[in-house]
C-alpha cells in the first residue's frame, strides 16, 4: 500500500474515530454476552449485578486520562477497599485482571483522541513501548506466583513513589507557540513554508518536521506549535523498565514513571501526554493478554476466560471508552495541576492503607 493510501485511510480513521471507537466496546459486548463462560443459568440478573462500576470507572478514567497515567492506579485499589464493601472481596490477580482489561480498552479510546489532537510522537511511542515489553510481560508473570501480602506491599510502594513524582512533576499548561507565522507548519501535515515539510511517518493532523540536529516542530489540530527534541532515550529507558514491570504486576507504572520520565527530559507537557497515552495502552492490552492466558506458564494459579468477572466488565470496558473521550476535552478546558495534586494525594492515602493491610492492620 502506498505512503499516500495509507495517509488517506489514517486521516479517514479519525475522521470518524468517535464512531469506530465506540463500535470496539460494542463488539466486545457481544463477544462476551455470546461466547463468553458465565455460570450456568446466568440472566438478567446476573448482568445487571454490577451496573453501579459505570459511574465509578467513568469518573476515573477520566480523571487518569487528563493527567496521562495508568487507569488501574485508581481501578486497583478502590476494587481492593471499596468494592467489597458493596459486592464481595477479589483475589489480587482477578482485580488487576479487571482494571487492565478496562484501562486497555480506555487508554486506547483515549490515545485515539490525543492522536486526532496531533499531540502523539509515534517515534518515541514505539521505542518506549519495544523497550517496556519484556518487563511489562515479566511483571504480568511475576503476579501469578506472589502471596497477598507481598502484593499489597509493592502496590502501596508504586502508589507511593507515583504520588511523590506526580507532587514534583510540572503537568501545568505550558504555553505554546503560534502557528500563523509564514514559516509554520500547516495542521493538515503540509506546510505553509518549504522550511517545515510534512513527516509522512507522523500520527494525527499534525504538521511535523524534524531538524538535522535533532529539534522537533510539532503543530496540534488547533494551530499550536511545540518545539523539543527527542534526547535522553537512556532516562526514559530507566524509567519505563521499573514502570513496565508494576505495569505487569499490578496493572500500573509504566505512565506514573513514564509522564515523568518525558517531561525531566523537555518533551512538551501535552505532547507527553498524548504520547504516554500509546505507550500505557499497548502495554496494558499486553499485560492483559498475560493475565488471562499466562497462568501455565510459570506453574501459579491459572486465570482462563471462565474466571474473568464478564458482568463487570460489560460496564468497566464502556465507562472508560466514554471517559477516555471525555479526557482531552477535560485537559484542554482545566488546569491539569488541580486534577495531579488530587490525585497525589489520594495515592498517598491509598498507599498507607495498603502497607496496613500488608501488616495486617
Amino acid at each position: 500500500m502506498s505512503s499516500q493510501s495509507l495517509s488517506h485511510v489514517q486521516k479517514s480513521f479519525l475522521k470518524y474515530q468517535h464512531i469506530l471507537v465506540f463500535i470496539a466496546p460494542l463488539l466486545f459486548l457481544v463477544s462476551v454476552f455470546t461466547m463468553a463462560p458465565t455460570p450456568s443459568g446466568a440472566g438478567m440478573e446476573y448482568w445487571l449485578q454490577y451496573w453501579w462500576l459505570f459511574p465509578v470507572f467513568l469518573t476515573g478514567a477520566t480523571i487518569v486520562n487528563t493527567v496521562g497515567i495508568s487507569g488501574s492506579a485508581l481501578f486497583v485499589p478502590f476494587l481492593i477497599f471499596i468494592f467489597p464493601i458493596f459486592a464481595h472481596p477479589l483475589d489480587s490477580s482477578t482485580l488487576v485482571k479487571v482494571g487492565l482489561i478496562s484501562e486497555a480498552f480506555g487508554l486506547s479510546s483515549s490515545a485515539v483522541a490525543f492522536i486526532q489532537y496531533g499531540l502523539v510522537d509515534r517515534r518515541l511511542a514505539l521505542t518506549l513501548v519495544g523497550g517496556s515489553i519484556p518487563f511489562v510481560v515479566g511483571g504480568a508473570l511475576l503476579s501469578f506466583v506472589i502471596p497477598d501480602v507481598v502484593f499489597h506491599a509493592l502496590l502501596g510502594i508504586a502508589l507511593l513513589a507515583a504520588s511523590y513524582l506526580l507532587f514534583n512533576a510540572d503537568l501545568g499548561h505550558d504555553e505554546p507557540g503560534s502557528s500563523d507565522s509564514d514559516h509554520a507548519a500547516a495542521t493538515d501535515g503540509g506546510t505553509v513554508s518549504a522550511s517545515l515539510p510534512n513527516d509522512p511517518g507522523k500520527l494525527g493532523p499534525a504538521g511535523v518536521h524534524t531538524a538535522d540536529d535533532g529539534t522537533v516542530t510539532r503543530v496540534d489540530r488547533e494551530g499550536d506549535d511545540y518545539t523539543y527534541t527527542r534526547g535522553g532515550y537512556l532516562r526514559r529507558f530507566a524509567n519505563y523498565s521499573v514502570g513496565g514491570m508494576f505495569q505487569g504486576l499490578a496493572g500500573f507504572g509504566v505512565g506514573e514513571l513514564g509522564i515523568i520520565s518525558m517531561l525531566s527530559t523537555k518533551v512538551p507537557v501535552r505532547v507527553a501526554i498524548g504520547t504516554n497515552h500509546i505507550v500505557v495502552a499497548l502495554t496494558a492490552i499486553l499485560a492483559s493478554l498475560v493475565h488471562v492466558f499466562g497462568g501455565g506458564i510459570v506453574g501459579g494459579h491459572s486465570l482462563s476466560l471462565a474466571t474473568t468477572p464478564w458482568n463487570m466488565v460489560v460496564f468497566t470496558v464502556p465507562a472508560t471508552v466514554l471517559g477516555g473521550q471525555i479526557a482531552p476535552y477535560v485537559s484542554n478546558a482545566l488546569e491539569t495541576d488541580v486534577i495531579k495534586n488530587f490525585v497525589g494525594v489520594l495515592f498517598a492515602v491509598i498507599s498507607i492503607a495498603l502497607f496496613m493491610m500488608a501488616l495486617g492492620i
